[in-house]
C-alpha cells in the first residue's frame, strides 16, 4: 500500500498542533506571510515547533519574501522544509541551504510540465505543490480541475486547494499524489483548526490509500 503523506498547514495554536500530531500528520505548516489570517511570528512559530516530537516535518510558508527576511526566520526557528508560494524562481528558492517545495497555481493554459521543468534538478527541490489559481495567494478553499495534472511530472506532487474531509478520499484516488496539504478544509474558523475535521481528513486519506484508484 502506498502511503500518502499529509501536511496540516496554518498552525497557530498549541491545541491544533497537538490534534494534528495525535491524528498522524506527517508535517505541519507555519505561515510567514503577514496578510494571512494564519500568520505567525518567528518567535511564536519557534514556541510551537518546540512542542513537536521527532519525525514531524516543520514547514515554513513564504510568499515573495525578501531573502534576508527568510534568513531571519531560519535563524529563529528549526524549520526542516521551505515552501515558496509566490512568484519565486529557482535561483531564489535554492539559496537557503534547506530542502524546499514550490507552489504552482493551476489554471487552464498553464503548462505544468514546463513549469515543473524549471525547478526539477535544482539543488534542494523536494516537490511541486499544486494549488488553485485564485485572487491573492493560497487556494482560498477552492479546488481546481485535477484532470489538468499530467500523468507524469518530474517532481513529487503535493496536492492542495479546497481539500476537506468530504472530498479527500476522492482526490487521493484520482490523483495519487505523493502528499496532500490542507489548511482551511480542517478549520472551525480562519486560523483555528477543528480537531474532528483533522481526524476525519487523515482517515479519508488512509481509506483512499487502502483502496483502488479511480
Amino acid at each position: 500500500m502506498t502511503r500518502t503523506r499529509i501536511k496540516i498547514c496554518g498552525i497557530t495554536r498549541e491545541e491544533d498542533l497537538a490534534a494534528a500530531v495525535a491524528a498522524g500528520a506527517d508535517a505541519l505548516g507555519f505561515v510567514f506571510y503577514a496578510p494571512s489570517p494564519r500568520y505567525v511570528t518567528p518567535q511564536r512559530a519557534a514556541q510551537l515547533m518546540a512542542l513537536l516530537p521527532a519525525f514531524v516535518t516543520k514547514v515554513g510558508l513564504f510568499v515573495n519574501e525578501t531573502a534576508p527576511a527568510v534568513r531571519a526566520v531560519l535563524a529563529q526557528t528549526t524549520l526542516d522544509l521551505l515552501q515558496f508560494h509566490g512568484d519565486e524562481d529557482a535561483d531564489y528558492c535554492c539559496q537557503f541551504g534547506r530542502p524546499w517545495i514550490k507552489a504552482a497555481r493551476v489554471r487552464p493554459g498553464l503548462d505544468l510540465l514546463e513549469y515543473a521543468g524549471t525547478f526539477a534538478g535544482v539543488p534542494g527541490v523536494a516537490g511541486l505543490l499544486l494549488d488553485a489559481h485564485v485572487e491573492g495567494y493560497g487556494g482560498g478553499g477552492q479546488t481546481f480541475d485535477w484532470s489538468l495534472i499530467p500523468q507524469s511530472l518530474p517532481l513529487p506532487v503535493i496536492l492542495s486547494g479546497g481539500l476537506h474531509p468530504g472530498n479527500i478520499a476522492e482526490a487521493v484516488r484520482a490523483v495519487r499524489p505523493w502528499a496532500v496539504d490542507v489548511s482551511s478544509g480542517v478549520e472551525a474558523a480562519r486560523g483555528i483548526k477543528d480537531a474532528q475535521k483533522i481526524t476525519e481528513f487523515i482517515a479519508g486519506v488512509r481509506d483512499a490509500d487502502a483502496g483502488p484508484s479511480l
